[in-house]
């Protein structure tokens, strides 16, 4: 007998599915192992996800995004070039009529100046994203919170989410 994945086996209870979610890294971002931790996180928040996996241009995450037409996109990075490679990636997102109003996050390494990330948020949530979750203050945590988030909103008003900005 195999098991049913929408089914808390440990309640009884049938859980309903709140859509897909893109991950994903960045061109210059070889990365895989926060990818497949985003990866569990989210789908044990009750998500269906596509990985597109390291080192993704932004043509592929756009055209993918596009396709998929995702409840959100999540952007890892790790090697520091976050911010750079970010802004261009959500340029080119919100480029695309169709994702305008797609939530879409970015979290880890962003930086390879240090603690210098104030401005650096601040530029990435102004060029489009909708929250940034930078290393070294508990981004899981504040990952977490922002998922609540968009699910209490998806029940409510359509538009941008815009958190932390």
């Amino acid at each position: 007998m195999g098991t049913d994945p929408a089914r808390d086996t440990a309640r009884g209870t049938v859980r309903r599915g709140r859509g897909t979610v893109v991950v994903s890294s960045l061109a210059s971002d070889a990365h895989t192992w926060n990818l497949v931790y985003l990866q569990l996180l989210i789908e044990e928040c009750g998500y269906e996800v596509v990985n597109l996996g390291p080192c993704v241009p932004d043509e592929l995450l756009v055209a993918e995004c596009a396709a998929l037409r995702p409840e959100m996109v999540v952007i890892s990075s790790v090697n520091g070039h976050g911010h750079q490679d970010g802004l261009r990636a959500i340029r080119a997102l919100r480029a695309h009529g169709p994702l305008v109003r797609t939530p879409v996050v970015i979290g880890g390494k962003l930086g390879t100046e240090g603690p210098e990330g104030a401005g650096r948020v601040r530029e990435l949530t102004d060029a489009g994203f909708d929250a940034v979750f930078e290393d070294g203050q508990d981004p899981i945590t504040a990952f977490r919170g922002f998922l609540s988030t968009v699910a209490r909103a998806e029940l409510t008003a359509p538009g941008p989410l815009r958190i932390g900005a």
